[in-house]
């Protein structure tokens, strides 16, 4: 089956990273949710992009803007749950998005999230499963600031999947190689996804990333290879079919480049419009 994943559930539509976001994915027919995770305070998994209040989307519960230059002192990881849902996240005007449909949201829960999307799922008669492709934003140079050391951030998350029972329905995918190196480690049974993203390797004579490395880097052969789009190549495609890896690439927002990739190969993709790609 091709993957077709709803990036931070259909972001090109709706606010980025909500339940209600979530729903109208499904809604349109994805096969999977793509989303990015955070830590609080109080050790709770938390749906967001960043680990902070972005300016872009969030304002404080006073309705007061939150500012580029500020925002990341609305630091998530120094912020409890019952703190964090106060501020809005779904009114604000997205500049780069403005077809999404504007309404108050917060930033849910995970187990908030597949509790409410299960349900909707079954209310409308859903046959096949909903897919979770879930991110861990972490990175070495803000452990202990933004967010616990890795393997800290892989056990929390791993306890909601499991208490949440959608295990077989999980993918957990990183950029950070040590959040997958750890749940490997310790023989969690999800689907794990390397994410690349080597922007600066990106040359104009063409692609000169070799993507062997990311894998060596890792130590294993992931599930997903998760790269940006134009990273995808033949040699790739026939490396991962070769090796039962998927390649899963993000985030395609025009129909001609999907195209493009689907000729190629590519087992699905992830697209802020999943309207448009079907």
């Amino acid at each position: 089956m091709f993957d077709l994943q709803g990036h931070r559930g259909c972001r090109g539509l709706m606010p980025e990273n909500t339940i209600e976001g979530f729903i109208y994915a499904i809604q349109l027919g994805v096969h999977t949710l793509e989303m990015d995770t955070v830590i609080s305070k109080d050790k709770q998994v938390i749906v967001s992009h960043e680990p902070y209040m972005s300016h872009e989307i969030c304002t404080q519960a006073n309705e007061s803007p939150i500012t580029a230059e500020n925002e990341k002192q609305f630091n998530l990881y120094e912020m409890t749950w019952e703190e964090i849902q106060k501020f809005d996240c779904g009114l604000k005007p997205h500049p780069r998005f403005p077809l999404q449909k504007k309404q108050q949201a917060y930033k849910p829960l995970l187990a908030e999230v597949v509790r409410e999307v299960e349900r909707f799922a079954k209310k409308m008669n859903r046959q096949a499963p909903v897919f979770y492709n879930i991110e861990t934003k972490c990175k070495p140079e803000t452990d202990l600031i933004f967010h616990p050391h890795p393997e800290e951030f892989a056990q929390l998350l791993f306890e909601v999947v499991e208490e949440t029972g959608i295990a077989d329905q999980t993918m957990i995918q990183s950029f950070d190689v040590r959040t997958l190196q750890w749940l490997k480690k310790n023989d969690k049974k999800v689907a794990l996804s390397l994410l690349v993203e080597p922007a600066n390797e990106i040359t104009p004579e063409g692609n000169s990333f070799d993507f062997r490395k990311k894998i060596d880097e890792l130590g294993f052969i992931p599930t997903i290879y998760s790269p940006f789009y134009k990273l995808v190549t033949p040699e790739l495609i026939t490396f991962a079919n070769k090796n039962q890896m998927q390649v899963i690439p993000w985030t395609v927002n025009d129909l001609a480049t999907c195209q493009t990739l689907k000729k190629l190969g590519v087992h699905g993709l992830i697209t802020d419009y999943p309207d448009r790609v079907f």
